[in-house]
């Protein structure tokens, strides 16, 4: 009696089994549904909310400008740095009441510029500042 092995059990199978990874993947996707929703609404929060008032200019507000070369302008006079224009906010922050300081940043401005501006204003201790931006 002769032994056959080999014939026709050990065939190679040419195909990947992808049952495996498709369930990894279902449970991973499940996994991600339930903790998503979670993660992003944990604290609850009131945002503000966007509201756009109109303002007058009033005579005594204090306009500073910055254009888009980053040249500084307090009314229409050319300011060097931000130490004279923090020089010349001195006799404002002195006022009582203060005057409001409304800065005038051009579109294409870089953000440091405005950000001096910003900054010599703050040192000089007046407290209402404010952006003059385009209706939408």
């Amino acid at each position: 009696m002769a032994m056959n092995i080999g014939e026709a059990d050990d065939e190679m199978i040419g195909t990947i089994n992808t049952t495996p990874l498709v369930d990894v993947m279902l449970v991973l996707l499940i996994i991600f549904l339930i903790t998503i929703p979670v993660v992003t609404t944990s604290v609850k929060v009131d945002l503000p909310k966007e509201r756009n008032t109109i303002r007058e200019t009033k005579p005594e507000n204090v306009i500073v400008s910055v254009d888009s070369q980053g040249r500084i302008f307090l009314y229409d006079t050319p300011i060097k740095n931000g130490n004279e224009l923090q020089e010349r906010m001195k006799k404002f922050a002195a006022m009582k009441p203060q005057p409001e300081v409304q800065i005038r940043g051009d579109l294409k401005s870089d953000f440091e510029s405005v950000g001096r501006v910003m900054y010599a204003i703050q040192r000089t201790g007046i407290v209402k500042v404010s952006f003059i931006t385009e209706p939408s």
